[in-house]
């Protein structure tokens, strides 16, 4: 009976995850050929998870979305992280004297987790991000908390064939260590397309924990000269490092 619960809780938690990283509603044919779970348990499952609203449909139960008590659950880890609304007034200082769009974001495993956003006050069309998800390997965020692990623990950590975002992206092992090398070298990690077409990113870990969870980033237009990058570069390394600063005086781990 103990085996068969853990197995469903696996099967809810990835179920949830496989709809979260949908940008659109999965049918139940799709949703089984993405996890691989039979038909059977997981008709059963997507009923029980649209009647307490953690999974949503339409009337035919033809497609199927991330709920609105999924989003109870996210908005209370943000709530009760202490780091967070520290965070935030550095984004707002940071935005205010750079103007470009600047993130907060934690190392998730081989992943970064964004958990705050200031865009920048110019922009037209914005993008969501609080929640998002990305591959460590192709944001300047990912990078810089990679660079806080070593060569051996990097290479454990990531899985062997790394996802390409745009021809840009690494994903061969050496030229990724080689970067990370860089970044611990100079204190701040550099990408450029690798995660989006036409926009280049800055980011420093704010190093509050060892190896640092969190990171700092300002994202540009690939248009951007390379004075306004380093610019850019020198105030998020100094607002990161009083923000680093700030936690370890309060406390905070």
């Amino acid at each position: 009976m103990e085996s068969s619960m853990v197995k469903s809780a696996e099967r809810t938690v990835r179920i949830l995850e496989t709809l979260a990283a949908s940008q659109e509603r999965l049918s139940l044919s799709e949703l089984q050929r993405q996890t691989g779970f039979p038909r059977s348990s997981l008709h059963a499952l997507m009923r029980t998870l649209v009647e307490l609203k953690w999974v949503e449909t339409d009337n035919a139960r033809s497609a199927f979305g991330i709920g609105p008590h999924a989003l109870l659950t996210g908005t209370a880890y943000l709530d009760k992280d202490q780091a967070l609304p520290w965070a935030l007034e550095t984004l707002e200082d940071l935005r205010d004297e750079i103007g470009h769009t600047v993130h907060f974001a934690r190392r998730d495993g081989a992943h970064v987790l964004y958990l705050a956003t200031r865009e920048a006050r110019w922009a037209h069309h914005v993008i969501p991000r609080v929640g998002r998800r990305l591959p460590a390997h192709v944001t300047a965020l990912g990078q810089a908390l990679l660079a806080q692990l070593t060569s051996d623990e990097v290479m454990e950590l990531l899985p062997d064939e790394l996802v390409r975002y745009t021809p840009y992206t690494l994903t061969d092992h050496a030229k990724l260590d080689k970067e990370l090398d860089q970044v611990r070298t100079r204190g701040w990690a550099l990408e450029r397309q690798q995660g989006t077409a036409q926009v280049q990113c800055v980011a420093v870990a704010v190093d509050y924990r060892i190896p640092a969870t969190d990171a700092i980033s300002c994202s540009m237009s690939v248009q951007v000269d390379d004075d306004e990058v380093m610019k850019a570069t020198e105030a998020v390394t100094r607002h990161t490092r009083k923000l680093a600063a700030t936690l370890r005086r309060e406390g905070i781990r």
